[in-house]
């Protein structure tokens, strides 16, 4: 079997799936790439068992065949090769080796047989949505880094996704912060709820298009298929159920504050340097239109304090978090301010930002921590 490709769209193509590869795998073909050629058209799968990922190009070839191809020798073999033609030359009588020709020399690998390379799991009673690669992408941005990496508590270790007719809900909670990012215009006729696991929403938020194109998302009791341009991504769906979210957002938050969201970042940013490497606190005081941000370390007699101008109406309260924690909340809004809502010291602070798109509602929580005496 033989073809002809271009250096650059190979490379391009496998580095859109090459996350999936895992460093541990069970199987020593889910190292491989899958190279499955029919009809001109070359389609690439790799896979680690949970997640498969696949992608198309055109190639020059007048043959039909696959074979599993180690990927990490292909991907560093292209990426020091310019771009020109490369002629793949499979030898199925000398142990499937993969020999390529580029305008430089030769190159020859060990392939492997294609029909060890796992089955992937094909759409059986599934269920479909649409959902504009765009809002998609912002929903994955806004919520995955508050996914938990608690594999005891599997449910949290991935991204809520609820259907409902009057709207999507995207929910992420690791029990100290929580995300919950409605959208309006993309409705179910039909309700239903899943949990997507952390891998599968990177591997799309690298490869999602930054254009109007359509994502199609089907899904069914253990499995979600998300298919856009060339690109198939199959992902087992999260087992469990996920903690009823709405019970932990606080309702009654009479202490509005709203703030400049890059002062207060940059803010948090330096005096979180002074604060205890355990528990990385800061403590904000509000009274008035000041917000005093401080921090300090005991144990190394260090502290920091700054005040910043803020409008805020409210009793005069302190109020103690993560400064790492905040820094990743208000580093994925994009508003110039945002709306800090509390209530007593020991109860969450809700953070919102202060503009939003029609179609969307944004809510950030996140958990206080005791204050110092």
């Amino acid at each position: 079997m033989k073809f002809i490709v271009s250096t650059q769209s190979l490379l391009k193509s496998l580095q859109q799936i090459s996350g999936v590869i895992g460093t541990n795998n069970v199987l020593p073909i889910l190292e491989d790439f899958l190279f499955d050629i029919e009809k001109g058209t070359l389609k690439i799968v790799a896979s680690d068992l949970e997640t498969s990922m696949s992608t198309s190009i055109a190639v020059e070839s007048n043959e039909n065949g696959r074979i599993a191809i180690p990927a990490k020798l292909l991907l560093e073999t292209l990426k020091t090769l310019p771009e020109q033609p490369l002629t793949f030359t499979i030898h199925a009588e000398d142990g499937l080796s993969v020999e390529i020709t580029s305008s430089n020399g030769k190159y020859k690998l060990s392939g492997e047989n294609a029909d060890d390379f796992p089955k992937l799991p094909q759409e059986a009673e599934t269920s479909e949505i649409k959902i504009p690669a765009k809002v998609l992408s912002r929903a994955i941005n806004q919520t995955i880094f508050a996914v938990s990496n608690d594999e005891m508590r599997p449910a949290m270790t991935g991204v809520y996704m609820q259907l409902d007719p009057d709207g999507t809900t995207f929910v992420a909670t690791d029990a100290q912060k929580l995300v919950r990012y409605k959208r309006r215009d993309i409705k179910s006729e039909n309700s239903a709820n899943f949990i997507l696991p952390r891998k599968a929403l990177g591997l799309l938020k690298g490869s999602l298009p930054d254009d109007e194109s359509i994502v199609t998302i089907s899904f069914n009791n253990s499995n979600a298929y998300f298919k856009f341009g060339s690109v198939n991504l199959i992902c087992r769906l999260i087992e469990g159920r996920y903690p009823d979210y709405n019970a932990v957002i606080p309702m009654d938050n009479p202490n509005l504050l709203v703030i400049n969201r890059t002062d207060l970042q940059n803010s948090l940013k330096r005096t979180s340097i002074f604060s205890n490497k355990t528990t990385y606190q800061v403590v904000l005081t509000m009274a008035g239109s000041e917000l005093k941000v401080s921090a300090k370390d005991i144990d190394f007699s260090n502290e920091a304090q700054e005040n910043l101008f803020c409008n805020y109406n409210g009793d005069d309260l302190t109020i103690g978090f993560n400064s790492k924690y905040l820094i990743e909340m208000l580093g994925v809004l994009n508003t110039e301010d945002i709306k800090g809502e509390f209530s007593i010291s020991s109860r969450a602070g809700v953070i919102t930002p202060t503009e939003m798109d029609e179609n969307e509602d944004l809510l950030m929580l996140i958990m206080p921590i005791m204050l110092n005496a």
